[in-house]
Protein backbone atom coordinates (compact mmCIF):
# COMPACT_ATOMS: atom_id res chain seq x y z
CA UNK A 1 0.00 0.00 0.00
CA UNK A 2 1.46 3.34 -1.01
CA UNK A 3 1.96 5.87 1.73
CA UNK A 4 1.11 9.21 1.17
CA UNK A 5 3.68 12.27 1.73
CA UNK A 6 1.14 13.41 4.28
CA UNK A 7 2.00 10.37 6.03
CA UNK A 8 5.64 10.43 5.66
CA UNK A 9 6.15 13.76 6.88
CA UNK A 10 2.77 14.20 9.52
CA UNK A 11 4.64 17.66 10.61
CA UNK A 12 4.85 19.33 7.16
CA UNK A 13 1.60 21.07 7.37
CA UNK A 14 1.93 22.08 10.72
CA UNK A 15 4.83 23.68 9.60
CA UNK A 16 3.86 26.30 6.91
CA UNK A 17 1.95 28.21 8.82
CA UNK A 18 5.05 28.72 11.68
CA UNK A 19 6.84 29.58 8.23
CA UNK A 20 5.20 33.07 7.74
CA UNK A 21 5.46 33.59 11.55
CA UNK A 22 9.29 33.28 11.53
CA UNK A 23 9.51 35.08 8.20
CA UNK A 24 7.51 38.48 10.36
CA UNK A 25 10.17 37.85 13.12
CA UNK A 26 13.33 37.88 10.92
CA UNK A 27 12.16 41.20 9.41
CA UNK A 28 11.13 42.46 12.79
CA UNK A 29 14.09 42.03 14.19
CA UNK A 30 16.18 43.03 11.14
CA UNK A 31 14.49 46.44 11.47
CA UNK A 32 15.15 46.53 15.21
CA UNK A 33 19.01 45.67 14.46
CA UNK A 34 19.04 48.41 12.12
CA UNK A 35 17.44 51.02 14.17
CA UNK A 36 20.02 50.23 16.97
CA UNK A 37 22.79 51.04 13.81
CA UNK A 38 20.99 53.69 12.82
CA UNK A 39 21.15 54.98 16.33
CA UNK A 40 24.71 54.69 17.33
CA UNK A 41 25.98 55.92 14.11
CA UNK A 42 24.00 58.52 15.07
CA UNK A 43 24.80 59.97 18.33
CA UNK A 44 28.65 59.36 16.80
CA UNK A 45 28.00 61.91 13.70
CA UNK A 46 26.88 64.44 16.30
CA UNK A 47 29.31 64.27 18.59
CA UNK A 48 32.21 64.27 15.99
CA UNK A 49 29.97 67.32 14.35
CA UNK A 50 29.99 69.06 18.34
CA UNK A 51 33.41 68.02 18.97
CA UNK A 52 34.44 69.94 15.44
CA UNK A 53 32.55 72.92 15.65
CA UNK A 54 33.59 73.43 19.17
CA UNK A 55 37.03 72.54 18.70
CA UNK A 56 38.65 73.94 15.31
CA UNK A 57 38.74 77.59 16.06
CA UNK A 58 41.14 76.57 19.03
CA UNK A 59 43.32 74.28 16.49
CA UNK A 60 45.98 76.70 15.60
CA UNK A 61 49.68 76.66 15.46
CA UNK A 62 49.87 77.97 18.80
CA UNK A 63 47.54 75.33 20.32
CA UNK A 64 50.02 72.52 18.78
CA UNK A 65 53.20 74.55 20.28
CA UNK A 66 52.76 75.66 23.42
CA UNK A 67 52.86 74.11 26.65
CA UNK A 68 49.22 74.28 29.25
CA UNK A 69 48.10 77.01 30.55
CA UNK A 70 45.50 78.38 33.11
CA UNK A 71 44.45 80.37 30.56
CA UNK A 72 42.57 78.68 27.71
CA UNK A 73 43.80 81.33 24.94
CA UNK A 74 47.45 80.52 26.09
CA UNK A 75 47.20 76.83 26.72
CA UNK A 76 48.81 73.84 24.18
CA UNK A 77 49.00 70.69 23.51
CA UNK A 78 52.97 70.09 22.98
CA UNK A 79 53.94 68.46 26.47
CA UNK A 80 50.83 65.54 25.65
CA UNK A 81 51.69 65.24 21.78
CA UNK A 82 55.78 65.08 22.66
CA UNK A 83 54.95 62.63 25.51
CA UNK A 84 52.16 60.39 23.39
CA UNK A 85 55.03 59.77 20.76
CA UNK A 86 57.90 59.12 23.53
CA UNK A 87 55.34 56.42 25.14
CA UNK A 88 53.61 55.06 22.02
CA UNK A 89 57.40 54.50 20.31
CA UNK A 90 58.80 52.57 23.73
CA UNK A 91 55.76 51.26 23.95
CA UNK A 92 55.92 49.28 20.56
CA UNK A 93 59.68 48.76 21.13
CA UNK A 94 58.65 46.81 24.21
CA UNK A 95 55.76 45.22 23.38
CA UNK A 96 56.13 43.82 19.23
CA UNK A 97 59.24 41.77 19.59
CA UNK A 98 57.97 40.18 22.92
CA UNK A 99 54.61 39.57 21.25
CA UNK A 100 55.62 38.38 18.25
CA UNK A 101 58.07 35.83 19.43
CA UNK A 102 55.60 34.46 21.79
CA UNK A 103 53.32 33.74 19.37
CA UNK A 104 55.62 32.38 16.66
CA UNK A 105 56.67 29.80 20.04
CA UNK A 106 52.62 28.96 20.78
CA UNK A 107 51.72 28.51 17.33
CA UNK A 108 54.92 26.29 15.73
CA UNK A 109 56.89 25.34 18.68
CA UNK A 110 54.82 24.29 21.31
CA UNK A 111 53.39 20.72 21.88
CA UNK A 112 50.14 20.62 22.51
CA UNK A 113 49.12 19.89 25.69
CA UNK A 114 47.73 21.30 29.13
CA UNK A 115 50.40 23.45 29.16
CA UNK A 116 49.62 25.20 26.05
CA UNK A 117 46.13 25.12 26.32
CA UNK A 118 46.69 26.56 30.11
CA UNK A 119 48.40 29.35 28.44
CA UNK A 120 46.19 30.02 25.51
CA UNK A 121 43.06 30.39 28.19
CA UNK A 122 45.16 33.15 30.06
CA UNK A 123 46.08 34.86 26.98
CA UNK A 124 42.56 35.43 25.94
CA UNK A 125 41.31 36.45 29.78
CA UNK A 126 43.75 38.82 30.01
CA UNK A 127 43.12 40.41 26.73
CA UNK A 128 39.39 41.22 28.73
CA UNK A 129 40.76 42.57 31.59
CA UNK A 130 40.37 46.34 32.56
CA UNK A 131 42.91 48.93 31.94
CA UNK A 132 42.62 49.88 35.12
CA UNK A 133 44.01 46.71 36.58
CA UNK A 134 47.00 47.03 34.40
CA UNK A 135 47.98 50.65 35.65
CA UNK A 136 47.60 49.15 39.86
CA UNK A 137 49.71 46.46 38.11
CA UNK A 138 52.26 49.07 36.52
CA UNK A 139 52.12 51.19 39.53
CA UNK A 140 52.91 48.54 42.08
CA UNK A 141 55.67 47.01 39.83
CA UNK A 142 56.95 49.43 37.54
CA UNK A 143 56.85 52.43 40.00
CA UNK A 144 57.49 50.96 43.38
CA UNK A 145 59.32 47.78 43.01
CA UNK A 146 61.68 48.84 39.96
CA UNK A 147 61.53 51.92 41.42
CA UNK A 148 61.57 54.12 37.81
CA UNK A 149 58.95 56.67 39.14
CA UNK A 150 56.37 58.19 37.52
CA UNK A 151 58.44 58.08 34.29
CA UNK A 152 58.12 57.29 30.33
CA UNK A 153 59.45 54.09 30.82
CA UNK A 154 56.95 52.96 33.76
CA UNK A 155 54.13 54.39 31.12
CA UNK A 156 55.55 52.38 28.59
CA UNK A 157 55.97 49.08 30.38
CA UNK A 158 52.42 49.58 31.45
CA UNK A 159 50.90 50.23 28.42
CA UNK A 160 52.82 46.92 26.74
CA UNK A 161 51.54 45.04 29.63
CA UNK A 162 47.82 46.17 27.90
CA UNK A 163 48.71 45.38 24.41
CA UNK A 164 50.74 42.38 24.97
CA UNK A 165 47.86 39.80 24.66
CA UNK A 166 45.87 41.53 21.29
CA UNK A 167 49.46 41.06 19.44
CA UNK A 168 50.05 37.78 20.49
CA UNK A 169 46.62 36.91 19.59
CA UNK A 170 46.60 38.70 16.05
CA UNK A 171 50.17 37.47 15.03
CA UNK A 172 48.74 33.75 16.46
CA UNK A 173 45.92 34.60 13.94
CA UNK A 174 47.95 35.80 10.99
CA UNK A 175 50.09 32.70 11.49
CA UNK A 176 47.48 30.24 11.17
CA UNK A 177 45.77 31.98 8.07
CA UNK A 178 49.40 30.90 6.22
CA UNK A 179 48.14 27.81 3.80
CA UNK A 180 49.75 24.46 5.66
CA UNK A 181 50.96 23.88 1.46
CA UNK A 182 53.47 26.75 2.33
CA UNK A 183 54.71 24.60 5.15
CA UNK A 184 54.97 21.56 3.47
CA UNK A 185 56.37 22.88 0.42
CA UNK A 186 59.46 24.39 2.74
CA UNK A 187 59.95 20.89 4.72
CA UNK A 188 59.92 19.37 1.40
CA UNK A 189 62.79 20.75 0.20
CA UNK A 190 64.64 20.15 3.30
CA UNK A 191 64.30 23.44 4.82
CA UNK A 192 64.62 23.81 8.97
CA UNK A 193 61.25 24.81 11.41
CA UNK A 194 63.29 28.57 11.92
CA UNK A 195 63.85 29.10 7.67
CA UNK A 196 60.21 27.96 7.46
CA UNK A 197 59.23 30.74 9.52
CA UNK A 198 61.64 33.21 8.44
CA UNK A 199 61.44 32.86 4.77
CA UNK A 200 58.03 31.67 4.36
CA UNK A 201 56.04 32.23 7.41
CA UNK A 202 56.41 35.54 8.46
CA UNK A 203 56.42 37.45 4.95
CA UNK A 204 53.27 35.82 4.47
CA UNK A 205 51.53 36.51 7.32
CA UNK A 206 53.36 40.26 7.77
CA UNK A 207 50.23 42.27 6.76
CA UNK A 208 48.18 40.86 9.11
CA UNK A 209 50.83 41.07 11.77
CA UNK A 210 51.30 44.64 11.45
CA UNK A 211 47.75 45.40 11.07
CA UNK A 212 47.25 44.32 14.60
CA UNK A 213 49.66 45.50 15.88
CA UNK A 214 49.20 48.95 15.12
CA UNK A 215 45.24 48.46 16.06
CA UNK A 216 46.97 47.32 19.84
CA UNK A 217 48.94 50.57 19.73
CA UNK A 218 45.83 52.65 18.38
CA UNK A 219 43.88 51.23 21.42
CA UNK A 220 46.85 52.04 23.38
CA UNK A 221 47.35 55.81 22.81
CA UNK A 222 43.66 56.17 23.77
CA UNK A 223 43.60 54.84 27.04
CA UNK A 224 43.78 57.18 30.17
CA UNK A 225 43.57 54.73 33.02
CA UNK A 226 46.39 53.22 33.32
CA UNK A 227 48.42 55.95 33.12
CA UNK A 228 46.38 58.25 35.48
CA UNK A 229 47.02 55.35 37.88
CA UNK A 230 50.62 55.04 38.04
CA UNK A 231 50.55 59.18 38.62
CA UNK A 232 51.02 60.49 35.26
CA UNK A 233 51.18 64.31 35.11
CA UNK A 234 47.97 66.64 34.25
CA UNK A 235 50.51 69.38 34.26
CA UNK A 236 53.71 69.52 32.16
CA UNK A 237 55.45 72.74 31.41
CA UNK A 238 58.10 70.60 29.43
CA UNK A 239 58.72 67.87 26.75
CA UNK A 240 60.58 64.63 28.18
CA UNK A 241 64.37 64.20 26.93
CA UNK A 242 64.50 60.46 27.70
CA UNK A 243 62.89 57.36 29.00
CA UNK A 244 62.82 58.55 32.67
CA UNK A 245 61.77 61.78 32.51
CA UNK A 246 58.09 62.61 33.43
CA UNK A 247 55.62 62.96 30.76
CA UNK A 248 51.67 63.59 29.92
CA UNK A 249 49.88 62.05 27.07
CA UNK A 250 47.03 63.45 25.08
CA UNK A 251 43.90 61.57 26.69
CA UNK A 252 45.51 62.52 30.46
CA UNK A 253 45.60 66.29 28.85
CA UNK A 254 42.15 66.07 27.20
CA UNK A 255 40.72 64.80 30.85
CA UNK A 256 42.30 67.90 32.81
CA UNK A 257 40.80 70.37 30.06
CA UNK A 258 37.27 69.34 30.12
CA UNK A 259 37.50 68.92 33.72
CA UNK A 260 37.94 72.86 34.34
CA UNK A 261 35.50 75.25 35.16
CA UNK A 262 35.80 77.72 32.41
CA UNK A 263 33.67 77.62 29.83
CA UNK A 264 36.49 77.46 27.14
CA UNK A 265 38.53 75.07 28.33
CA UNK A 266 35.36 72.85 26.62
CA UNK A 267 36.73 73.87 23.50
CA UNK A 268 40.70 73.70 24.38
CA UNK A 269 40.01 69.85 25.20
CA UNK A 270 37.71 69.52 21.82
CA UNK A 271 40.73 70.41 20.03
CA UNK A 272 42.92 67.98 21.77
CA UNK A 273 40.40 65.43 21.06
CA UNK A 274 40.54 66.65 16.82
CA UNK A 275 44.72 66.36 17.59
CA UNK A 276 44.50 62.64 18.88
CA UNK A 277 41.73 61.74 16.10
CA UNK A 278 44.26 62.56 13.08
CA UNK A 279 47.16 60.50 14.95
CA UNK A 280 44.31 57.46 15.19
CA UNK A 281 42.93 57.97 12.02
CA UNK A 282 46.88 57.89 10.80
CA UNK A 283 48.11 54.94 12.33
CA UNK A 284 45.05 53.24 11.25
CA UNK A 285 45.37 54.47 7.61
CA UNK A 286 49.03 53.07 7.95
CA UNK A 287 47.91 49.88 9.16
CA UNK A 288 45.55 49.95 5.99
CA UNK A 289 47.83 51.07 3.22
CA UNK A 290 50.53 48.38 4.99
CA UNK A 291 47.96 45.56 4.74
CA UNK A 292 47.29 46.31 1.01
CA UNK A 293 50.48 46.41 -0.30
CA UNK A 294 52.43 43.73 1.62
CA UNK A 295 48.87 41.61 0.38
CA UNK A 296 49.99 42.48 -3.48
CA UNK A 297 53.68 41.91 -2.97
CA UNK A 298 53.07 38.52 -1.27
Amino acid sequence: MAVTTAEQFPAREQFRPRLGFRKVTGVIFTGIGLVAIAIGLGMLVWLLIDTFVSGLPWLDRQFLTSFDSRFPDQAGAKAAIYGTAYMMFFTMVIALPIGVMSAIYLEEYAREGKLKSFIQINISNLAAVPSIIYGLLGLQVFVRWMELGRSVLAGSLTMALLILPIIVVATQEALRAVPPSIRDASYGVGATRWETIRYHLLPYALPGILTGNILAASRAIGESAPLITIGALTFVPFTPNGPLDRFTVLPIQIFNWVSRAQQDFQGVAAAGIIVLLVVLLLMNSVAIFLRQKLQRRF
